[in-house]
C-alpha cells in the first residue's frame, strides 16, 4: 500500500478536525511510544508493530475510501454427522483464534472497525484507549476530535484486521464533530463507547443525554438516505439493534435499542466508591436501566488493572470481534459488569423513589420517568456551564511558531482595518433631502 505521511495532521480552532495519528515503525513484542497497537485478550500473544507503510491514512476529514468487509458474522455451521471428534476440536480452535470470521472476508482483504469515544471532558476516555493500545505514555488532554488505530491478525500470515479509534474531547461542547467519523460507508462497521465520569453524577444524565441524541441522529440520517439507496444494509442494521436481545426476552416492548452498538462505562470507580452507599445504589442503579434501556453494555473502571481488562475486553469485543465475556456482576457494591442482553427489568426493579414520589411525576416514556427520579437526587448542570470556555487556539501543546507569528500578524492588520473603516464611516457626509 502507499507510504503514509510521517507527520501528523491537525486543524486548529474550536471546531475543527484534529486528526492526530500516531505512526511509527514498531517491534513484534512490544509497543513504544507513538505506536497504536491493539493487543490480544490476556492468553494471547500480541502481534506485530505499526508502521506508517502498513496503513493508508486520509490527510483530510473525507469519506473513507478504504476498501470494507464490515457487518455482522455468520452464524456458525451445524456440526455434520460425518465429522469426528477430532474435527470438531479443529473447528472449535480456529473458531477461538479467529473470532468472528465473515465467509464474506475474501482472503486477503482488511476486515475494518470503527469505535468512537465520547462521554465528560477528563472523563478518562485517552487513559482507557492507551490501556487497550498498550502504549505506556502519560495520556494528554484531546484537542476536538483525535484519530488513532490498531491491528491484529486473524490467522498465521494474514493481513491484519484495523481498528479505528475516534476520540471526541471537550465533553458536550464539540458534539457537532460527531458527524464526522459516522458515514454511510462505515455504518456497519461502526460502535461508540460512552464513557461516564462516576465522580460527577450533576452532569453524568446531560452528558449522557446530548451525546447520545446527537449521535443516534446523525446514525438516523444516514438510515434514511441508505432507506434509499442501499435498503438491504439499512435493514441489516436495524436488524441488528436487537441481536442482544432474545425474541422472548419479556423487556422487548419496554427498551429502545441504540442503532448502533454502545458500550456505556463509568469511569473513577475509586473516587464513587467513596460515596455514601444510597448515592451510589441510585447512580447505579439508574445505569443499568439506561444500558439496559438501549441495549448496550454497561462496565465500571478506574486505574485498577482488573477493573481495565474488563473494559478491555468489551472494547476488543467491539473493534475485533473477540468473543463477549458472558459472566455478570450486579451487585451495587462492587464494579458492575454486564454485557448487553444479560439484565432485565425485572431484576433492575423500579425507579428508586417512594411510591408517592413516583405518582406525582408524569413521564411518557419509561426513559423520562428515571431521568426525572435521578435528576431530583442530582439537579443537573446547565448545557452552558458543560461548554469548554477555553480557546484551543491558545493552548500552548499545539504552538506552531511559524502559525502563530502569521495570525498575530493578521489580527493586527484587522484590528488597523476596523479602526480606518469606523473612521471613514464617520467622516463620510451623507446628503440629507
Amino acid at each position: 500500500m502507499p507510504r503514509a505521511p510521517s507527520h501528523s495532521h491537525r486543524y486548529r480552532g474550536v471546531g475543527a478536525l484534529s486528526t492526530a495519528v500516531a505512526a511509527a515503525p514498531g517491534e513484534a513484542d512490544r509497543a513504544r511510544p507513538g505506536q497504536t497497537r491493539l493487543a490480544r485478550p490476556h492468553g494471547h500473544a500480541a502481534e506485530g508493530g505499526l508502521g506508517p507503510a502498513e496503513l493508508q491514512l486520509p490527510a483530510c476529514p473525507a469519506p473513507c475510501p478504504w476498501p470494507r468487509a464490515a457487518g455482522p458474522a455468520p452464524r456458525a455451521a451445524m456440526p455434520k454427522a460425518s465429522d469426528t471428534l477430532w474435527d470438531l476440536a479443529i473447528a472449535e480452535v480456529e473458531k477461538r483464534e479467529n473470532p468472528d470470521d465473515d465467509d464474506d472476508v475474501k482472503p486477503g482483504e482488511v476486515w475494518e472497525k470503527s469505535v468512537l469515544f465520547m462521554g465528560n471532558k477528563n472523563g478518562g476516555k485517552t487513559t482507557i484507549i492507551l490501556r487497550c493500545l498498550e502504549r505506556e505514555e502519560s495520556p494528554k488532554p484531546t484537542l476536538a476530535l483525535e484519530y488513532t488505530f490498531g491491528r491484529r491478525a486473524r490467522r498465521h500470515n494474514a493481513p491484519k484486521d484495523v481498528a479505528h479509534f475516534w476520540e471526541l474531547g471537550g465533553g458536550t461542547s464539540l458534539v457537532e464533530l460527531i458527524r464526522i467519523p459516522i458515514t454511510s460507508y462505515n455504518i456497519r462497521s461502526f460502535a461508540v463507547v460512552l464513557v461516564l465520569d462516576l465522580s460527577k453524577p450533576n452532569e453524568l444524565w446531560t452528558t449522557m443525554e446530548n451525546l447520545l441524541q446527537v449521535t443516534r441522529n446523525q446514525v438516523n440520517k444516514i438510515l434514511t438516505k441508505l432507506e434509499k439507496t442501499n435498503p438491504e444494509v439499512a435493514d441489516e442494521i436495524k436488524q441488528r439493534m436487537w441481536n442482544d436481545l432474545q425474541r422472548d426476552h419479556p423487556d422487548s416492548a419496554l427498551v429502545d435499542p441504540f442503532p448502533i452498538p454502545l458500550v456505556i462505562i463509568g469511569s473513577k470507580y475509586d473516587i464513587f466508591h467513596e460515596f455514601d452507599s444510597e448515592m451510589r445504589k441510585i447512580i447505579s442503579k439508574t445505569l443499568r436501566f439506561v444500558s439496559h434501556y438501549y441495549g448496550a453494555s454497561l462496565v465500571f473502571t478506574s486505574k485498577s488493572e482488573a477493573l481495565l481488562l474488563k473494559a478491555r475486553a468489551l472494547i476488543n469485543h467491539l473493534a475485533f470481534g473477540y468473543d463477549k465475556s458472558k459472566s455478570v456482576s450486579v451487585d451495587p457494591s462492587k464494579p458492575l459488569f454486564i454485557p448487553a442482553g444479560l439484565d432485565s427489568m425485572s431484576q433492575i426493579g423500579p425507579p428508586p423513589a417512594s411510591d408517592s414520589d413516583l405518582g406525582k411525576l408524569r413521564a411518557n416514556t419509561p426513559l423520562e420517568l428515571w431521568k426525572k427520579v435521578f435528576e431530583k437526587t442530582f439537579p443537573p448542570k446547565s448545557f452552558c456551564d458543560l461548554q469548554d470556555t477555553k480557546d484551543p487556539a491558545q493552548d500552548s501543546q499545539y504552538a506552531e511558531y511559524e502559525v502563530d507569528v502569521m495570525r498575530t500578524q493578521k489580527n493586527q492588520e484587522l484590528e488597523q482595518y476596523k479602526r480606518n473603516a469606523s473612521k471613514s464611516w464617520k467622516e463620510m457626509d451623507f446628503d440629507s433631502d
